[in-house]
């Protein structure tokens, strides 16, 4: 269930500037946005747009130039680098292109290492949850290379999901993967939202990815450009073109 007056991450007035004086890009200018619990969110837009810049600001990968960034009420621009380095441990999940699983230990060292460097845990019922959801149980004693694209993509999604986070961040999480292998992680992310309550947000170029979410957020040239609820293949090709119109 979604909750809008408590979301689970906010930009209010987020600017990101690269560089210096008149060479300065503003890749973020003044972005207010909420991405409310329990949802799955998708952020698109051209490229250059600032579309992973806000992720990455809202994850607490990329300081801010200016404004606040909340990861529910906890504002991550008042945070010191250890503070940060806890919360991204303990409250976030990473999901990524590549799938940087370490090759020299087991898929099941693999989804548990972030935990275990934390001095961490997984719930056994959760865990055998999420890894008979993902339809790994037969692949924890293999190494990566013994495994599929998808199937390590799906080690990095258990990764992500056995410390139930407050936030999932996926980054283009199917771009290395075939269009097969694709849908079934994007299946697997949204039954996280639809089933356990699990919040995502996405960035994706991609508009058949993108309609697995419940919402697309747009960016343009570093602003809010728009939003697209219960988005469709076809809707989000459609507003695609018209935003690309309109930037051009």
């Amino acid at each position: 269930m979604t909750t809008l007056d408590n979301p689970a991450a906010r930009a209010v007035a987020l600017t990101k500037l690269y560089g210096e004086g008149e060479a300065a890009v503003r890749a973020l200018d003044a972005v207010d946005v909420d991405f409310r619990r329990g949802e799955f969110t998708a952020i698109m837009g051209p490229s250059g747009s600032g579309k992973s810049t806000l992720m990455h600001c809202l994850a607490g990968l990329d300081e801010a130039s200016g404004g606040r960034v909340y990861l529910g009420e906890t504002d991550l621009t008042g945070l010191g680098d250890r503070a940060l380095t806890e919360l991204r441990r303990d409250r976030i999940g990473f999901v990524f292109q590549a799938f940087n699983l370490l090759p020299v230990i087991t898929a099941e060292e693999n989804m548990l290492l972030p935990m275990r460097l934390a001095g961490m845990r997984p719930d056994p019922d959760w865990m055998a949850q999420v890894v008979t959801r993902l339809g790994l149980r037969h692949r924890l004693g293999h190494l990566p290379h013994e495994l599929s694209g998808g199937q390590q993509q799906r080690v990095a999604v258990a990764r992500a999901l056995l410390p139930r986070p407050d936030v999932i961040f996926a980054d283009e999480p199917t771009g290395n993967l075939d269009s097969h292998s694709g849908a079934e992680v994007l299946g697997l992310l949204r039954a996280s939202v639809r089933e356990v309550g699990q919040t995502v947000v996405m960035v994706t170029h991609d508009p058949v990815a993108a309609s697995y979410a419940d919402r697309v957020v747009l960016l343009a040239d570093g602003h809010i450009a728009g939003e697209i609820d219960s988005p469709t293949t076809d809707s989000v090709i459609e507003t695609m073109r018209e935003l690309g119109a309109r930037t051009c």
